[in-house]
Order: C-alpha cells, then structure tokens, then sequence
C-alpha cells in the first residue's frame, strides 16, 4: 500500500517511473535502518492512514502527502537538525517540473520539529497526524515511549531521562498538544494522560 502511495503521488506531482523506483529503494532503507525503532515505515503508514482519512480537510494534499513520506527521512538521535535536513533532502531530489510548492514543503517538514500552531491550516494538520500517537491507550503508548528510548540508546539514563522529561514537560505547558480543534476534542485528554503516566515513570 505504501509503496503503490508513493509511486502514485510522484507519478502525479512530475517524477518519472525510473527516478520513482530508486528514491523509493533509497526511501524504504532510510526508514529500515537498525537503528529506526519508532521513527520507521510503520510511523509512516499511522500518518498516511490519518492522511486518507482527513484529506478532504487539506488544501494542499500533495504537499502534505510527500512531507509525511519525507519529514523523518533523516533522523539521528545525535543530531538537532534532523528535520532540517529531511526538509532540505526533500527539496533536493525534486524534477525540475514539480507541480509541488516547494517552499510549502519545507516549512511542513521543519514545522514537524517545535510543533507548534501554524497559520498554515495544512501545516496543523500535519503536525498532529505526527502527534497522534500521544493519544494512544495506555499499553500502545508504552510501546512507543520504549521504542524511543531504544532510538536514543546512545544516551545513559543519567541524560536520557532528564532530556525526555523536560520534551514532555513542555508538551504539557503548551496550551494544547494538537493543533486542530478535530484532535484536540478527540485525543487532548489521553495524551496528556500518557505523558504525565510517562513522566511518573521517568521519575
């Protein structure tokens, strides 16, 4: 399905069929590194199932289609820029004839790094199909927060904890989680649950 997606929108948006097949190859090995316990194809697949299912709430489907396949497309956990490079990696691999806003593109996968509000409503949505998984049940979550902590291994407890405690302090100072009045109605009290169940945990 992933694939089809993929091969699909780069078909529509100016790609052709022999550049689609080796950006997907380079796609799917970025995704399947050793080290890509969360940040994988499976967080790809959650996304664009959000995706299909609130399309006809975005203005710039496109865009926001190839962010969601781009937007992790670098990601060490050593790094502070990675969604920058994913942004800039995503530019750079365009035809010269994309039908793509390309400047949109970018700012959706570095608006992926603070999520925070955006006057660009797509950019909103994208966000919290990113933040989705916040709002997970309580086991789900879990998976998830320890699947992330196996993708910062590189880091002993004694920085690790502290670290992911204030990233989720500060999701729970922000007014809201989400971004759009949709997600926040739905999945706002689950998720600030499960990140104050998880902070108990750091501690």
């Amino acid at each position: 399905m992933l694939q089809n997606k993929y091969t699909e929108l780069l078909l529509k948006i100016g790609f052709t069929e022999n550049t689609i097949e080796s950006n997907w190859s380079d796609l799917v090995k970025a995704y399947s590194s050793k080290s890509r316990h969360y940040h994988n194809l499976n967080h790809l697949e959650e996304m664009i199932a959000l995706f299909d299912s609130y399309k006809s709430e975005l203005q710039f489907p496109n865009e926001v289609l190839y962010s969601i396949f781009y937007h992790d497309y670098i990601y060490k956990a050593t790094r502070k820029d990675n969604e920058l490079k994913s942004a800039e990696f995503a530019l750079s691999i365009f035809p010269e004839n994309t039908k793509l806003d390309k400047q949109l593109v970018f700012d959706m996968i570095c608006a992926t790094q603070l999520h925070q509000q955006n006057e660009i409503k797509d950019i909103n949505w994208l966000i919290d199909f990113d933040l989705k998984i916040l709002s997970k049940d309580w086991e789900d979550y879990k998976t998830y927060f320890q699947q992330i902590r196996k993708e910062y291994k590189v880091y002993p407890n004694v920085l690790y904890k502290p670290g992911r405690k204030k990233a989720l302090e500060h999701f729970l100072k922000n007014e809201f989680i989400f971004q759009t009045s949709e997600f926040r109605n739905k999945y706002e009290a689950q998720a600030r649950e499960n990140i104050k169940q998880e902070i108990i945990f750091l501690s």
